[in-house]
């Protein structure tokens, strides 16, 4: 439940507040999670006066805002197309004019297919008041630690990898019960990120070629069962739509 709402014009101003002991205070982008429901009671500051909702390009790195809304970067032609299809099928048209970058990393669970493909994609985080830079990865397991008093500023793509993103779910439209998503640097650097189940995506593979790619995903997969699907579902399909993932690479060269 939202208690107190401020709209700074500033960011010390915005840092100030969320770095408050009492009351619990939060960083509101589109206020698709913090306006729903909730049983806490917290203060909110409203990150739209701050200029956080750019979308630029420098070289070969793509830097977004982190009040960006999804839908705007869903139409920008600087992305991948297979990011483009993670956006899509996170959220509709609706949600996605209103669900920011950010706050839709922040609150990513192990479905969300934005999550997955941004992991894969290395996305490094500004944070403030320190200038902080954080990869996502290494964000995940600790969000509300890691960001308590703090504000994501920026989130930045480098070097313009090949993406694709793959996925298994009862319908076209459903959240994934198995995903993936396979970024390939020119360099030969290779990232998978796996999702579909549990509180947060996964790295499965960071290394230089494909070798090993089919070992890494069953492992993180091991042990992945609940209401939605069983692990060894889970492994076969993973299995499948990795080889596809691979194919389309293939057909690239």
């Amino acid at each position: 439940m939202i208690t107190e709402y401020h709209r700074p014009k500033k960011i010390a101003e915005a840092l100030e507040l969320l770095a408050r002991k009492e009351p619990l205070t939060r960083p509101l982008g589109g206020g698709t999670v913090l306006s729903a429901p909730h049983s806490e009671e917290y203060a909110v500051v409203d990150l739209q006066h701050l200029g956080l909702a750019k979308l630029s390009t420098k070289g070969k790195n793509l830097s977004m805002g982190a009040a960006l809304p999804l839908q705007v970067l869903l139409e920008s032609p600087a992305i991948p197309t297979a990011l483009a299809a993670a956006i899509q099928h996170e959220a509709n048209y609706s949600q996605r004019q209103v669900s920011t970058v950010a706050g839709s990393l922040v609150s990513a669970d192990g479905r969300s297919p934005f999550a997955i493909a941004m992991l894969a994609l290395d996305a490094q985080l500004s944070i403030e008041p320190k200038k902080e830079k954080l990869g996502y990865g290494e964000l995940l397991p600790l969000r509300s630690e890691i960001l308590a008093g703090k504000l994501i500023t920026k989130i930045t793509l480098a070097g313009q990898p090949q993406l694709v993103y793959e996925y298994v779910a009862r319908s076209p439209a459903d959240r994934p019960i198995v995903a993936l998503a396979l970024a390939r640097w020119p360099s030969g650097r290779t990232r998978l990120a796996v999702g579909g189940f549990g509180e947060m995506p996964h790295l499965a593979v960071d290394g230089q070629d494909d070798s090993g790619l089919i070992e890494a995903l069953e492992n993180v997969l091991d042990g992945a069962t609940d209401n939605w699907a069983t692990s060894d579902y889970r492994k076969e399909a993973g299995a499948a739509i990795l080889r596809r993932a691979l194919a389309k690479f293939e057909e690239t060269k």
